[in-house]
């Protein structure tokens, strides 16, 4: 080492991480540099006295690393060599000179200068006889682990024997293991020669064992391959032998015969063909046993038998799809108008890519039945696709075939099965896909649901395209914000609300009941259901938005009459609404008596659920307290929220209603939703909560023949709400003949049907003093105290405490002064309960 370099204490310099290198003094070496930042560095230090700091970066992924992301110690080395290569990249030729240690980080731009100072080498210990011993193990076990590694050259382990100096020997053999940065760089960071060797021959210690783990793994592994292609030379010897002798493999032969027939027969595409013949050429060549050759067999299978180029002719007459859909199905206008303009249009323009339609509503309104009747009415096959518990991308676009036991995913087995590339394919139940570590199946899904896309959609197993866009597909979904909104938008939605009891009962007679009668093998003549029956049933044994229920429930009744059919053959069985409990036993859902009285405190909201809409009774009572807010009932956070807005806004709104101002210190506030069990979330019931509240706090009751929907805002506004037509039916099922809904829902009154809106009355509003106008018996007024009975009575108790305490201070009072005395009858004449 030079004499300047030796006396050096501090000094500032360029300084240069580096990524996934360490570098030692005495260690020449090169490497590339390509980040602006290194670059400058380099450049500026060959201009001032070709010297720069090297140090390792903590994380080499770093791309932009900072002060806290380079080790401290590091080495100082003269630059050599510079070379430009293509692409903004320069490769440097440096030599180590010695370690040092940043002292202070000055600049960060154009590139890191730091104030560096040479770390001392500790003056030899005494006993060299133990520095000689430490020595020769490292070089020692250096040589075997260059044995072992296998990449390490002889002239380096050569050059490692010669060295004679304590301190240099470490940092050489360090510089030439394949060990990790931070191993290299504890070794770096240790000024003690002694320490250093130490750390070094524990370093080799450990990875001479890995090492020959390693080497025994591999052994084996090798065995196993020898083992491997000797049974291979073996068979194929045995090959010869049997051509020789006249004994060939004839079925071998026929089979790829077959295959080739087989593919000539498929008419594949020019592109599909292609790969079939490569696959055959590569299945003629490999040896019948082998497990790739079942693979390539398998795929072969699939490209055979995809429907590549067959398709139904469809059935474009509109009168005919009208008169199926109509014999089918009852109701459903929506979506028998939709496939009819979709029929038109076909007609007009040929080629039109398929639509995506998605049938959203609660279960049992007939969303998968429907689908069924638009392939038949289309005369296009039909397959269902169950997406409910779907989780795994794989499951929408393939395996690779890499995998063992690798498939193609749910879309190429669906068109497969239906054996025509134009089947009509149900995606039942979208709304339930998940996602989870193996990926999101619904991003997977937007390729096959977007026309523009999916006319070269590649399933991973097949590796081909395949042309989705003559294919109909119809999504069904009970809840359809759970749809990703990418997926959604994709979609035509048409929301199927569910039945009135009318439609309810023209399926059951239409369609349920022959059905269920042929099911169960009775004749028409043996077993007839009365209409009332039918209603009774509607009414008392179900309440749904759908007929599953009903249809379960008439099967049920047939069951018990089959029984006695049989004991009887002569028996012919009417069931009207009087024997219909005989079957079916006590009415499972009772009217309500206190629904059909005017009660204080509880007011009817309406909610939609995915299964259609229901009522909800709120209920609000007052005890003497503090002024607390109870909410019990399974609430989720936004009815919370409402129930806390509602509350106060009747505060706000207090004396306008004749309600005692500070009521929210003297009553407790308990309200409760039945059902508790059952839990219950979302935007709508702010008008219902605030209603029940005035109820309470007046003692003025709430109609019993009114239902209403609704969010309130602070300032009293009743903000709009969705699933109106839901809450409506539900509300008619209910026996509800009022229903209050917020002025900008009027545009949805349209929907619901024509029967629902003669029995019920719809009053818009749009501010939550015109709901207490149409929800109360009578409107509260601020010239008119309503105080509830335990404000009254918590008054009454105030007063004679106020009456009595004169008495007991007579004593005191006369010997106040007049003023002192006009005082306290003052106090007196103000309180507040008095």
């Amino acid at each position: 080492m030079k004499k300047e370099d030796k006396i050096m204490k501090e000094r500032k310099m360029p300084m240069l991480p580096l990524r996934g290198i360490v570098v030692f003094p005495y260690m020449i070496l090169h490497f590339d540099v390509g980040r602006t930042k290194s670059m400058k560095a380099l450049e500026d230090a060959m201009l001032i006295d070709q010297t720069i700091f090297l140090s390792a970066q903590i994380d080499a992924s770093e791309e932009d690393p900072g002060k806290e992301d380079v080790y401290p110690v590091g080495t100082i080395a003269r630059i050599k060599q510079l070379l430009r290569l293509p692409g903004d990249t320069i490769r440097v030729l440096v030599e180590g000179l010695e370690r040092a240690k940043i002292l202070s980080w000055s600049d960060e731009n154009p590139y890191f200068t730091v104030a560096v100072a040479s770390m001392k080498t500790p003056r030899s210990p005494r006993n060299k006889s133990e520095m000689e011993a430490l020595a020769r193990q490292v070089i020692e076990h250096f040589e075997r682990y260059a044995k072992l590694t296998n990449r390490i050259s002889p002239d380096a382990s050569l050059s490692v024997s010669a060295i004679d100096d304590f301190s240099r020997l470490p940092d050489v053999v360090a510089s030439n293991m394949n060990t990790g940065v931070d191993m290299k760089q504890a070794i770096l960071a240790e000024p003690s020669p002694k320490k250093r060797l130490e750390k070094l021959l524990d370093i080799l210690v450990k990875e001479i064992d890995i090492l020959e783990i390693e080497r025994n793994i591999n052994s084996k592994v090798r065995q196993q391959i020898d083992k491997t292609q000797r049974e291979y030379y073996l068979r194929e010897q045995l090959k010869a032998i049997q051509k020789e002798l006249g004994d060939q493999e004839i079925g071998r032969s026929d089979e790829s015969d077959e295959y080739s027939q087989k593919i000539e027969e498929a008419n594949l595409p020019e592109e599909v063909l292609k790969k079939a013949l490569k696959e055959l050429d590569r299945l003629k060549k490999m040896h019948a046993s082998s497990a790739e050759s079942g693979v390539i067999r398998t795929y072969l299978d699939w490209l055979i038998e995809m429907p590549w180029q067959e398709s139904t002719k469809e059935n474009l007459d509109l009168s005919h799809a009208e008169e199926i859909l109509a014999k089918d199905h009852y109701g459903l206008e929506k979506v028998k108008e939709r496939m009819l303009e979709h029929l038109a249009i076909r007609q007009l323009r040929e080629g039109m890519h398929g639509p995506i339609i998605c049938l959203a509503g609660p279960p049992g309104v007939g969303k998968t039945s429907v689908a069924k009747s638009i392939a038949e009415a289309l005369n296009r096959n039909y397959v269902r696709m169950s997406l409910g518990g779907v989780r795994d991308e794989a499951e929408i676009r393939g395996h690779r075939r890499t995998y063992v036991g690798a498939m193609p995913g749910r879309i190429i087995t669906a068109i497969k099965q239906a054996g025509t590339k134009n089947p009509l394919i149900l995606l039942d139940e979208i709304d339930k896909m998940s996602s989870d570590f193996r990926g999101d199946p619904s991003s997977a899904m937007l390729e096959v649901l977007d026309s523009e896309q999916n006319k070269d959609f590649r399933d991973h197993y097949l590796e081909l395209p395949y042309d989705l866009s003559d294919v109909l597909f119809i999504t069904t979904a009970n809840y359809k914000d759970a749809i990703p909104r990418p997926l959604l938008d994709r979609m035509e939605v048409i929301d199927i609300a569910g039945y009135t009891d009318n439609e309810k009962e023209q399926i059951a007679h239409r369609h349920l009941i022959p059905k269920q009668l042929a099911l169960h093998g009775i004749g028409e003549h043996r077993l007839k259901i009365d209409p009332a029956a039918i209603r009774e049933i509607i009414h008392h044994y179900t309440r749904e938005a759908g007929v599953r229920n009903l249809e379960r429930t008439l099967t049920s009744v047939m069951r018990k009459a089959a029984k006695e059919l049989v004991l009887d053959p002569n028996l012919v069985i009417r069931v009207n609404a009087k024997t219909i409990q005989k079957y079916l036993g006590a009415r499972k859902f009772l009217v309500d008596k206190a629904g059909r009285v005017d009660q204080v405190g509880v007011a009817r909201g309406l909610a939609w659920t995915p299964v259609g809409g229901d009522t909800l009774e709120i209920e609000v009572t007052l005890m003497q307290g503090d002024g607390s807010l109870e909410l019990t009932g399974q609430l989720g956070d936004v009815m919370k929220e409402s129930a806390r807005i509602a509350r106060s806004h009747v505060r706000s709104k207090a004396a306008e209603f004749g309600i005692d101002p500070m009521f929210h210190k003297k009553v407790d506030m308990h309200l409760h939703v039945p059902e508790g069990a059952i839990p219950k979330d979302g935007p709508s019931a702010g008008i219902t909560l605030a209603t029940a509240m005035v109820s309470a706090l007046t003692g003025i009751a709430v109609r019993h023949n009114v239902a209403m929907t609704g969010e309130i805002t602070l300032r009293g506004r009743v903000l709009p709400i969705g699933g109106l037509k839901e809450k409506t039916l539900a509300a008619h099922r209910a026996g509800i003949d009022t229903i209050i809904i917020p002025m900008e829902n009027k545009k949805d009154i349209e929907d619901i049907p024509e029967k629902v809106l003669e029995k019920l009355q719809m009053i818009p509003v749009s501010r939550f003093d015109q709901v207490l106008r149409h929800a109360l018996v009578k409107m509260p007024s601020e010239k008119t105290s309503h105080q509830p009975a335990v404000m009254r009575q918590e008054a009454a108790q105030n007063k004679k405490t106020v009456d009595l305490e004169p008495v007991r201070n007579t004593k005191t009072i006369d010997q106040e002064t007049p003023q002192n005395k006009s005082t306290i009858k003052k106090d007196e004449g103000d309180h507040p309960c008095s």
